[in-house]
């Protein structure tokens, strides 16, 4: 089991401010800092959408960060495994790392499941009002069940996975995300682009 981290209760442990600060680093990449957190079923084109969305950022000049869910696995959270605590201690942690590039002036996108509230909203807490963007990629269980890019439920299916969120794990869809993607009735081009009128009408990005 892994501890929950609370935070830094030791007095010589202090927060040092520097001269270069959030605002200065936003004004010098023309852009408002955000994390964009795409929650979703597996399968449901968490990664595929937000990858596309960074690409066409990139394309017009602005600075970000992908965060992925199998990637961070690799090195940041390869110690964790996928019980409960486990996979609330994975998101604490991206939530402080997404906070940190944000602080640096990144728009920073993120692809997890994260299927209950209290953990989204934990990463929510973490920033300043108006900084996280909850991205729902709403595609229904039968397609991404059809899908199944990676073969995961037809093993939690046969039993082979446990725990395995749609099936005999709850997600919790959110209930009032910044953006809604329809994600099973629209093309990956049509689902960017409504991300990127979001991002304009917020006034993160300016064109």
């Amino acid at each position: 089991m892994t501890a929950v981290i609370e935070p830094h209760k030791n007095e010589n442990v202090v927060w040092h401010r520097h001269q270069v600060n959030k605002a200065s680093r936003a004004q010098q990449k023309s852009q408002q800092p955000a994390v964009l957190w795409f929650t979703g079923l597996s399968g449901a084109g968490k990664s595929t959408i937000a990858g596309a969305l960074e690409e066409r950022l990139a394309e017009l000049g602005y600075h970000t960060y992908l965060l992925d869910g199998d990637n961070v696995r690799h090195g940041l959270c390869r110690d964790l495994g996928f019980s409960s605590e486990d996979r609330r201690e994975n998101i604490r942690r991206i939530g402080e790392v997404a906070k940190l590039m944000a602080d640096a002036g990144l728009i920073v996108l993120t692809a997890f499941i994260s299927p209950h509230r209290h953990e989204r909203q934990l990463v929510r807490d973490m920033l300043l009002q108006g900084e996280f963007l909850e991205v729902f990629v709403d595609t229904p269980l039968a397609e991404c069940e059809k899908r199944d890019p990676k073969g995961l439920y037809k093993k939690a299916r046969a039993g082979e996975i446990k725990q395995f969120t749609g099936i005999d794990s709850e997600y919790q869809a959110p209930e009032s995300p910044e953006i809604h993607l329809p994600a099973g009735d629209a093309s990956i081009a049509e689902l960017v682009e409504l991300c990127l009128e979001s991002l304009k009408e917020r006034q993160i990005i300016r064109q």
